[in-house]
């Protein structure tokens, strides 16, 4: 299996996961290499905050490719926001 980090049309469906690998949303459309996230209902407010979602009045919101991890066949895995501090 094979990963990447450029977001393509073809990562539209696929689930957002955190580097815990806990679901945070679905990526429902992408557009000029930004997906459009809905996010999980049970997402917390500090990891919106981390990705800069704030208190945005839509029903999704931008990922840049900046904040990927990789990207495989099932999902795309976002980076690690603690500042280098993993949970290992």
């Amino acid at each position: 299996m094979s990963t990447r980090t450029d977001i393509t049309e073809d990562d539209e469906g696929k689930k957002v996961v955190g580097p815990d690998g806990e679901e945070i949303g679905r990526i429902t459309a992408v557009e000029h290499g930004t997906a459009h996230v809905d996010p999980d209902p049970g997402i917390t407010d500090t990891v919106m905050s981390k990705l800069g979602w704030g208190d945005a009045d839509e029903d999704t919101y931008p990922l840049q490719e900046a904040s990927v991890e990789s990207i495989t066949d099932d999902e795309v895995r976002l980076r690690d926001f603690s500042g280098g501090r993993t949970s290992r």
